[in-house]
């Protein structure tokens, strides 16, 4: 094993950047290979193109006729683009995408070969579902799985292949994906901010989620990576002893980005931009050999699918400049992890921003509105939105110095935190003439003013405001932002459904003034909610217990976040909502708790075989150099030798201890982990592992690092962290 690591060290020295040609205009470059406006303009009838836009933009269904017609048009230009095949790209539970390809190719009765696509093909297809997650909706026997068109989501060629963006369910009807529930989610807030937004502007006819993630990551050299058996199978390092120099002098952060490295962007960038993939921003991040990029913001929807889209370009992208890239939200102990922050708000289809304040009293009302809504609505939901960023993965990162709390509490500033005390004290019900002019001249109206550069940042807080956009910074760096985004968009679609029925009653009902109805609204809200927001510090252990005080969950691992989808009020919600049955919220429950199962396990197996098979001989053959070199000084110095091998007895009687130790603690961890396999129910299996499994890993790693640092360099197995972090 030693031998690997030399021979990846030696072929990673080696490396050369690859010189990047000049993108050139992104604005001529970008949507190359999408099918987006401009090619249906020029490949689809008036009728066709007519149709999709409606299809977009009002969720009308696509006739079987008109679905040839985009099939045939959508067929010419793949083909024009060297296409040869085309997949329905779907994304199902397991976290990633899918694809199964065809041929633009059939035969004719006659023998002759064409290129054939049509509107059956487009719009729905059917893979077979065996083999996907399905949380029990199905038997694995039964394989009818659908997928199906989603014209939201332009279709676009990666390499020879045109990719069709769908949904995916099962022959019964219920999601098999993230992308239906995400959907529907995007509909019923649709729906409920539509009908807020009317009582500023009667002219809103649609609202849209928007997104803007921040993805982070790390690039290690290829063959580094692949010298450990942790990181490619895990997408962490299990064990290794901290680099003396890791991330203290904050020297890596925003600096000079390496050639190689910036190669890699550059080609990635150039990718990116062909597929419509808005990405603006590059930078190192703080960790060595860590990095950031970011994109425009866009509808939810199809900034999701850019995500996953560029996830999957970056492997590619990397693996072509020799690099590995790193998704795992904490591959690397003792430096920041990486995230993945999730940036949202709502636009109207007039072009308004609804969380960013106006130039008016009425436009920041509206504000106001909208910002109030969102925090009761995560006071109410903390612990689903808890839920919707729980992972294996990111278990390691929440909590850690660089990550927000598993506790959900929202930052929003001294100056908007002054202006909700002055809303508390709105008067119930009809409010005087002096109040109305003290709300509008004095509150409400000096907003704008007051949120200048109001937009500092409290890293702690997982629900930050910050100018015009809340920010979600708990998502983990691999997390198919689809997950968090249906539970933020549901519950905030429910919020604001609940406060139109309040503001309708007093106005109707109570005779108040839309304003007024508004405020007194409003008020109730920010007395309810004031438990969420929170200015401080989020990693101490007084925030911990004020946190308790306020009755705020602090759900710490995944199978205790979990456990919330499948309450009583889930379940009322989501179905209120439309957007996911009990049948389908128990179903991704038991998926998702199954994925943590299978990655502890995976991980425990992984640590054995390091164990058994890698260090424990290592620090064998260093205990038999040291006998050696004692046995050789006792022949020379005779009963003196002790007074000279000193120190290599007190090695050796070290590396012994821990040689104990290890095996011991491993042989512990397997054991716990038989007795969680033979559980049978999932939450039970997943707290095993995660109460009695996982606390054995730290215990065994910590003495594989102590090892580590005992052993002769040029017997230890495994590419160091020094080599690792600092590979350029």
């Amino acid at each position: 094993m030693p031998k690997v690591r030399f021979q990846a060290l030696a072929e990673s020295r080696k490396r050369e950047h690859t010189s990047i040609s000049e993108i050139g205009k992104r604005s001529e470059l970008f949507g190359k290979h999408v099918f987006n406006e401009d090619k249906m303009l020029q490949f689809l009838t008036r009728e066709a193109f007519e149709n999709v836009k409606s299809a977009i933009f009002q969720g009308n269904k696509i006739d079987r006729k008109i679905a040839d017609q985009v099939a045939e048009g959508m067929k010419a230009w793949a083909l024009s683009m060297g296409a040869t095949h085309y997949t329905h790209w779907f994304q199902p539970l397991t976290g990633a995408t899918a694809e199964k390809h065809d041929a633009f190719f059939d035969i004719l009765p006659d023998g002759r070969a064409m290129e054939k696509f049509g509107g059956a093909q487009l719009v729905q297809q059917e893979p077979d579902a065996s083999s996907f997650p399905s949380g029990g909706i199905r038997n694995t026997f039964e394989a009818r799985g659908y997928t199906a068109w989603d014209p939201t989501s332009p279709a676009f060629i990666y390499k020879t292949t045109l990719c069709i963006p769908t949904i995916f369910v099962a022959y019964t009807g219920e999601a098999l994906d993230n992308k239906a529930p995400l959907l529907r989610a995007l509909h019923a807030v649709d729906q409920a901010a539509t009908g807020v937004a009317q009582y500023f502007d009667k002219n809103v006819r649609k609202v849209y989620a928007t997104l803007g993630w921040e993805q982070e990551y790390f690039l290690v050299d290829k063959a580094l990576a692949k010298s450990r058996l942790d990181l490619t199978m895990t997408g962490r390092t299990l064990v290794g002893n901290f680099s003396a120099k890791g991330q203290q002098l904050d020297d890596h952060y925003f600096g000079v980005i390496p050639p190689r490295v910036l190669s890699f962007m550059s080609d990635l960038e150039k990718e990116c931009t062909k597929l419509g993939i808005p990405v603006k921003t590059r930078h190192n991040e703080v960790a060595p050999n860590q990095f950031e990029l970011a994109p425009v913001f866009e509808e939810a929807n199809l900034s999701v699918d850019h995500n996953l889209l560029l996830m999957d370009v970056m492997e590619e992208i990397a693996d072509r400049h020799h690099f590995s890239v790193l998704f795992h939200e904490k591959p690397f102990a003792g430096i920041n992890g990486s995230g993945k922050h999730n940036n949202w708000s709502l636009a109207t289809d007039t072009g308004v921003n609804l969380l960013s304040p106006g130039s008016t009293p009425m436009k920041n009302l509206q504000f106001l509105t909208f910002f109030v809504n969102t925090i009761k609505a995560v006071d109410t939901y903390e612990e689903l939105l808890r839920a919707s960023i729980a992972s294996a993965s990111n278990d390691h990162r929440l909590g850690a110095n660089e990550a927000p709390p598993s506790i959900l509490s929202i930052f929003i500033g001294k100056q908007l935190s002054n202006v909700l005390d002055e809303l508390e004290g709105v008067s119930k019900g009809k409010l005087s003439p002096e109040e109305k002019t003290e709300l509008k001249l004095n509150v409400v109206g000096k907003i704008p003013e007051i949120l200048l550069d109001n937009t500092d940042r409290n890293r702690t807080s997982p629900f930050a405001f910050t100018g015009n956009k809340f920010e979600m910074r708990g998502v983990g760096s691999k997390t198919n932002c689809a997950k968090p985004m249906t539970i933020l968009n549901t519950i905030v679609a429910k919020q604001l459904t609940d406060f139109k029925k309040e503001v309708d009653v007093l106005i109707d009902k109570k005779g108040l003034k839309k304003d007024e109805a508004v405020f007194n609204v409003l008020r109730e809200y920010i007395k309810t909610s004031k438990r969420i927001r929170f200015e401080g510090d989020g990693y101490g252990m007084e925030w911990q217990e004020e946190a308790r005080r306020r009755k705020l969950s602090n759900n710490k691992n995944t199978p205790e976040a979990l456990q919330v989808i499948t309450s009583k009020e889930s379940l009322e919600l989501f179905k209120e909502m439309g957007v996911m049955s009990e049948v389908e919220l128990k179903a991704h429950q038991e998926v998702e708790l199954g994925a943590y199962i299978f990655h502890i396990q995976i991980e425990g197996r992984v640590l054995g075989e390091m164990v058994y098979n890698h260090i424990i001989p290592a620090a064998i053959r260093y205990q038999n150099i040291l006998l050696k070199n004692v046995s050789g000084l006792k022949e020379v110095y005779g009963a003196a030798h002790k007074n000279v091998a000193e120190s290599q007895l007190n090695i050796l009687e070290q590396v012994g201890e821990h040689i104990v130790q290890i095996k011991k603690l491993t042989d512990e961890m397997i054991d716990a982990r038989k007795r969680a396999n033979g559980m049978a129910m999932s939450n039970k299996k997943a707290q095993a592992y995660c109460n009695n499994v996982k606390p054995y890993f730290e215990k065994i790693r910590e003495q594989s690092d102590k090892l580590e640092k005992l052993i002769a360099d040029d017997l230890w197995p495994f590419t160091k962290y020094r080599e690792l972090l600092f590979a350029k």
